[in-house]
């Protein structure tokens, strides 16, 4: 019964902190053994672990509490939590890049000259820093009967900027919506 007391206690400290638990604060009395180079070196006691990872010059790191035997690993702890620290950076980078590369503007099926202009040379700099572009027209009341002007409109906004962009995807309508992807041209 001591057994699942300590386990319980070690998984409780284990997920409140986000942490694992090291060394002296594991409490369990056997333990699987994994060695720096993933070998199993079997199942200890918890002092016998504690002093073959004070001899290879590591840590004893609890990784699987819910184990039967519970399974540690001898490694360096601190550069563990390092680079687990740089890859959460790197995929969090990488999530804020992929979100950001994608603009919306919307137009309407009766846009004047000046606006569609002023899209125009919004919609350019976006391209020229690589964003991908959703062009959205919405079509309200008596308009959806003639949702070719707004297919109209959206393939003479791509045409205009035939130069920097490829159409990804066709006008198509989505309900109220009628949209169009556009992705900048690979530069050679």
């Amino acid at each position: 019964m001591s057994t699942f007391l300590y386990l319980l206690e070690v998984f409780y400290i284990a997920n409140s902190k986000n942490n694992l638990l090291i060394n002296e604060q594991i409490k369990i009395p056997q333990v699987l053994v994994i060695g720096p180079n993933g070998e199993q070196t079997g199942v200890k006691s918890i002092n016998d672990a504690l002093t073959l990872a004070n001899y290879a010059g590591l840590d004893l790191v609890l990784i699987g509490p819910n184990g039967n035997p519970p399974v540690c690993k001898l490694m360096d702890y601190k550069k563990y939590k390092y680079e687990k620290n740089k890859k959460e950076k790197d995929a969090l980078k990488k999530q804020r890049a992929s979100m950001q590369s994608l603009k919306e503007f919307r137009l309407s099926p009766q846009i004047d000259v000046g606006d569609f202009e002023t899209k125009l040379k919004q919609v350019t700099k976006y391209l020229e820093k690589g964003d991908k572009i959703k062009v959205t027209i919405r079509f309200r009341g008596r308009q959806m009967a003639h949702t070719e002007l707004g297919s109209d409109v959206l393939l003479r906004f791509a045409d205009r900027l035939k130069d920097l962009a490829d159409i990804e995807s066709q006008p198509k309508l989505d309900g109220k919506n009628m949209i169009m992807l556009l992705m900048p041209k690979k530069t050679k």
